[in-house]
């Protein structure tokens, strides 16, 4: 007997997303529900003299998950995938708050 496997939709990943980032929210962003990206630039451009914006930081960490997928892509890395849909809508409320700025 063949087992079958279930191929997640676009819809499974970004619920997963929403509740990875719930849960995470709950473990790392301050009380009033500050995220860490913000600060995270802060540092990284006071270290470095560049400029990068909040949703760069964003971008960078889902480049870093796409980068991860592509290093072996005959192997789904599924934790890259769920990650990266997560940062994607991460950059995009940055963006939408002016954080191209």
């Amino acid at each position: 007997m063949t087992d079958l496997i279930e191929v997640k939709k676009s819809t499974d990943f970004l619920q997963a997303a929403i509740d990875v980032q719930a849960e995470r929210g709950k473990q790392y962003d301050a009380p009033d529900g500050t995220r860490s990206m913000a600060k995270t630039v802060q540092a990284f451009n006071a270290i470095t003299g560049h400029h990068l914006t909040e949703a760069e930081g964003w971008l960078l960490m889902q480049i870093v998950k796409d980068v991860r997928q592509w290093q072996n892509p005959d192997k789904f890395h599924e934790d890259s995938a769920l990650d990266g849909v997560a940062y994607a809508s991460l950059k995009a409320e940055a963006l939408a708050a002016g954080g191209a700025q």
